[in-house]
């Protein structure tokens, strides 16, 4: 598998950013292609209105490194991790102005939207995230935010770590040992099952046996 971590951190030696480092790392272990980059590096510019900025042709006139990360390293992608620190209950700006940008490129007026659409339909997505605060409400906007995004996209949510931490390099000290779990995560990232029952969904009595094997 392709597997990408988006780092949103404006730190390069952050919290989170060790934990996507460490996924990452798993992901190499278990014999995938992985990647890790610093959104901070691509995007630039906020998400303006589409109607006064798109040239001619339709397309995006924001000239910095977001469509060349989207359609060269982003589409291609099988998984991705999305790596942020807890900002006031949400992701950081950085990957709020990621996410927000995806609108340029899969609307109407976009030419090529089709093959962005295309893109980033059914990938396998999971979520490393660092936060100063531990009580277990604190990350579950962000937690949502992915989800829905996940929903959106038909692609399934794998997985979640979250590290305990403020001062750089702090999650190392948490005892839960996120650095591990994140690192155990990117190496099962193929094989992790993501769920979503319905109340009339057919489903086998147990989790992990395929109904022929009932």
């Amino acid at each position: 598998m392709d597997v990408l971590a988006l780092s949103a951190s404006p730190r390069r030696d952050g919290n989170s950013f060790l934990l996507a480092e460490a996924a990452v790392e798993g992901a190499r272990e278990a014999g995938h292609d992985a990647e890790l980059v610093h959104l901070d590096d691509h995007v630039k510019h906020f998400l303006r209105d589409c109607r006064r900025c798109r040239d001619a042709a339709g397309r995006c006139t924001i000239d910095d490194g977001f469509e060349a990360l989207l359609r060269d390293r982003v589409l291609p992608a099988d998984a991705i991790i999305f790596a942020t620190p807890l900002y006031w209950y949400g992701v950081s700006g950085q990957l709020k102005t990621f996410l927000d940008r995806i609108f340029c490129y899969i609307a109407a007026s976009e030419p090529d939207a089709d093959t962005f659409v295309r893109g980033l339909i059914g990938k396998r997505l999971a979520l490393v995230l660092a936060s100063e605060e531990s009580y277990p409400g604190a990350p579950l906007g962000v937690v949502h935010e992915i989800q829905e995004y996940a929903r959106y996209t038909h692609s399934g949510f794998v997985g979640c770590v979250q590290g305990i931490g403020n001062k750089r390099r702090d999650v190392m000290l948490d005892p839960a040992d996120p650095l591990a779990r994140a690192r155990d995560l990117g190496r099962r990232i193929a094989e992790l099952r993501s769920t979503d029952y319905r109340l009339d969904t057919e489903r086998p009595g147990s989790t992990w046996i395929a109904p022929e094997e009932l």
